[in-house]
């Protein structure tokens, strides 16, 4: 009696398991929610908490106020999924390629045909409440208020009620330093300072490169990227 042969497994077999429910494509960085251990891929699953707090596969209540911190990487997830998908890690590594290359194209002024006049920093600052940037590559930011080591009469900052924002990796701190004093309604003359890992920022360094210098030492684990923010501290 002949052996039976063994059925050969399709990459469609195993869709169910590897693909994303908001997306529909194949898991990229896949993240878990640990409160329902539903998966989806990371930049899915973070946009979707900018709108809710809500589980979109279950409708289970994530957290309720912060439900990126119920999310953790299956780096093992995604390794099995490279594995699998025969090119995706390679398409995958491409596509980060071309991000970058794109960017550091944008930082030194050379948009390409696409853009209809070429933009500053300056212009940023002076158009933080326009839709300028929708189409850049975006971050997830949480923004902190720091006040250690402040004297009480010049605490007068108070905390975001909502400090969790999402925008272009080439806002700049300047751009971010307005849209606090417009939150937060403080007078023109009040100075801000924006700290990443305890060291001041720079008016003009872009959300990529602090992220790309300052804190994706944290890993890939550390998410959103953390920002906090103080009253300016005069050591003259």
């Amino acid at each position: 009696m002949m052996a039976a042969t063994p059925r050969k497994h399709l990459v469609k077999d195993f869709n169910y398991f590897i693909t994303c429910y908001v997306c529909k494509g194949y898991l990229i960085k896949p993240t878990t929610v640990t409160e329902c251990l539903h998966t989806f891929c990371k930049s899915c699953i973070v946009q979707h908490f900018e709108e809710s707090n809500e589980c979109p596969k279950c409708g289970i209540q994530v957290h309720e106020t912060n439900p990126l911190e119920m999310l953790r990487l299956d780096n093992t997830l995604e390794e099995i999924i490279f594995k699998l998908v025969p090119g995706l890690r390679e398409r995958e590594q491409q596509r980060e390629m071309d991000f970058w290359k794109r960017n550091k194209l944008r930082e030194n002024g050379e948009d390409g045909p696409r853009s209809k006049r070429a933009r500053t920093d300056s212009d940023d600052e002076e158009d933080a409440d326009q839709d300028y940037h929708r189409s850049d590559p975006q971050i997830a930011i949480c923004l902190d208020c720091l006040r250690n080591n402040v004297p009480v009469a010049e605490n007068t900052v108070k905390g975001l009620m909502k400090k969790f924002i999402r925008c272009s990796t080439r806002v700049t701190v300047g751009t971010i330093k307005k849209f606090l004093s417009l939150k937060l309604k403080l007078p023109s003359s009040y100075e801000l300072d924006v700290l990443c890992n305890g060291e001041i920022m720079g008016k003009d360094h872009t959300m990529e490169f602090i992220y790309m210098t300052r804190w994706r030492l944290h890993g890939e684990n550390a998410y959103p990227m953390v920002l906090e923010y103080r009253p300016r501290i005069d050591f003259g």
